[in-house]
């Protein structure tokens, strides 16, 4: 009955959100992914590195590396290196392992967009990143395809999870391995499903319950 409650109330607060001036905030977040999704390979390979700099990490800090490097080429370009400078002078914590990462995944520069648009559906294009794109998982996997456009999958970072659990839907597992992640996925799409949302869509509303900002 309580946890009928939480769910009720948290219906009613995303009803308000959506009546709100939020709505337009959200709706701009999905129209910049949409404009994302027509645009190039390049152009999928920054937004890739920004998702692989959030991991453990913040979204502010990995938009202003990525707003640092993009108009210099510096995700496809620089030297593991040169990026690892940029990462420590930019205050970034990981800066060794993110730009080996960031060196590793630039093998797919060129054709990241080509490899994903061939396969059939979102959680193919997730299991393809998550497999060959080192420090990428499920999480980082569905925000990177959430921001190209692909508004279908969960993107469980500590916010949302932090959300769920105060509502009555799951409880924080101690370590969030591949099949709790699918499990809780499950049970956000079917919340997603109940408030006639996408799941990336309900993203941003929870995302702005827990912060008070919509960021991508």
């Amino acid at each position: 009955m309580i946890q009928l409650k939480k769910r009720n109330e948290l219906k009613k607060r995303i009803q308000e959100l959506q009546e709100s001036k939020v709505r337009e905030k959200v709706n701009k977040r999905i129209k910049e992914f949409k404009e994302l999704q027509k645009k190039g390979n390049n152009a999928w390979f920054d937004e890739l590195c920004f998702c692989i700099l959030t991991a453990n990490s913040s979204a502010d800090m990995g938009i202003k590396i990525q707003e640092y490097m993009k108009p210099r080429n510096g995700f496809q370009e620089f030297t593991e290196g040169e990026i690892k400078k940029v990462l420590k002078d930019k205050g970034y914590r990981f800066y060794n392992r993110r730009a080996e990462y960031i060196k590793l995944a630039q093998e797919h520069k060129d054709d990241l967009k080509d490899i994903l648009t061939s396969l059939e559906d979102s959680f193919g294009k997730r299991e393809w990143v998550v497999n060959n794109i080192k420090g990428i998982g499920y999480k980082e996997g569905s925000h990177f395809l959430r921001n190209v456009g692909y508004l279908d999958l969960g993107i469980l970072d500590r916010h949302i999870l932090r959300c769920m659990e105060n509502n009555g839907f799951i409880e924080i597992p101690k370590t969030l391995t591949s099949k709790r992640y699918l499990d809780i996925e499950d049970k956000f799409k079917e919340f997603s499903e109940e408030v006639n949302l996408m799941p990336g869509e309900l993203d941003l509303y929870l995302w702005y319950l827990e912060t008070g900002e919509v960021k991508k």
